[in-house]
């Protein structure tokens, strides 16, 4: 097995006793205090999340902006300078090679960050569809990203002298302490929140102005239970190439009227037939916690599809799931989980499971 990778913060997780676990190459923490305590830091208060297994790269050079918009699926013509967006990077038959954000600095310079595995394939796509003239650049460990996320993820950045207004998945390069650091209005928790881009040498100092601010430290286990309320998908398991955004909700993450990006014509077809399986939310009506892989069935005990996520949420006290169901099922419809052999009757809903509250 290859040595799994450390962020710069790894010797102040072990200080604070989080539980480590690995996680898309790297060793990251689970939890400090434990997953639904973290969780409800963020959906009460304020939590910070060491992010910095998360990819980053940069297209540099001439018509930059023009290339990635010719490559990802969203439009990046939409944006102005100072603004990052939610993308996907597809293949030619239309799956999903990876999720990421595009921050739109000017029209020669795009930094991308995609997840923490795969940042390498990425950026080979890219380096190997680009002309001439453009740079594709891995800059994998060379900056940190720290998650402030809950209602009082502004009193925070206010606390430390940082930027915390600007629209939604809006960014603004600031400095602290002398350091060049990116604030950018985002998150992958539902709540008002800001996602920091220190350089990867400077980012313990942050985290520990950070917390003395009042942030509490969460770990992947808890991110992973606030992105599931709000129905945010984890590649891997939502997405995957085998999975398309048509059939995982994520149309509005497309240029439908784009000349060219990747997967143009697999996923207009797709969009035009209709997607065989489409990707909705569970509510279990009794005591069950539905887990990814566990089978649904009809009422009359047909397979109809495969849970993606699944967890227990804190907010509501049930379990939840996202699931690929096929396109018979509906809304308000009951289903059934297989739960460890035993079946469990969830509702199908529309995600999100908790309102929004990023803007």
């Amino acid at each position: 097995m290859d040595q799994l990778l450390h962020s710069p913060l790894h010797d102040r997780h072990v200080a604070l006793g989080a539980k480590l676990a690995p996680f898309g190459g790297w060793e990251m923490p689970l939890a400090y205090a434990g997953t639904v305590e973290e969780h409800h830091a963020v959906r009460n208060g304020v939590g910070v999340f060491d992010v910095s297994h998360l990819g980053k790269g940069r297209v540099s050079g001439r018509r930059a902006r023009e290339f990635v918009n010719a490559s990802l699926t969203n439009d990046l013509g939409r944006l102005e300078e100072g603004e990052a967006q939610y993308t996907l990077c597809c293949d030619e038959s239309g799956g999903v090679v990876d999720d990421l954000i595009a921050y739109l600095h000017n029209d020669e310079d795009v930094f991308l960050i995609p997840n923490a595995a795969n940042t390498a394939e990425v950026v080979t796509r890219l380096a190997a569809a680009a002309p001439a003239g453009i740079e594709v650049t891995d800059l994998h460990r060379t900056l940190a990203v720290l998650a402030v996320q809950g209602p009082r993820s502004v009193e925070v950045l206010d606390a430390l002298g940082l930027p915390s207004g600007g629209d939604y998945m809006s960014f603004t390069p600031a400095e602290w302490n002398g350091a060049p650091v990116v604030v950018c209005r985002s998150g992958y928790t539902g709540e008002r929140g800001y996602e920091l881009l220190p350089r990867w040498d400077d980012a313990g100092a942050l985290w520990d102005a950070l917390l003395e601010a009042g942030a509490v430290p969460c770990g992947l286990g808890a991110r992973d239970t606030l992105r599931t309320e709000m129905g945010y998908p984890l590649h891997g398991q939502d997405l995957s190439q085998e999975i398309s955004p048509v059939q995982a909700r994520l149309g509005w993450a497309v240029g439908w009227d784009k000349p060219h990006f990747w997967g143009r014509d697999a996923l207009l077809a797709e969009r035009e037939a209709g997607p065989r399986r489409r990707l909705w939310g569970l509510v279990a009506r009794e005591r069950a916690i539905p887990r990814h892989d566990m089978v649904v069935h009809s009422s009359h005990g047909i397979p109809e599809g495969v849970v993606t996520s699944g967890t227990f949420s804190p907010t509501l006290k049930k379990g939840i799931a996202l699931a690929l169901l096929d396109r018979g099922v509906a809304e308000g419809d009951v289903v059934s989980v297989d739960v460890r052999g035993r079946p469990a009757p969830m509702q199908v809903v529309k995600p999100p499971f908790v309102e929004a509250k990023t803007r």
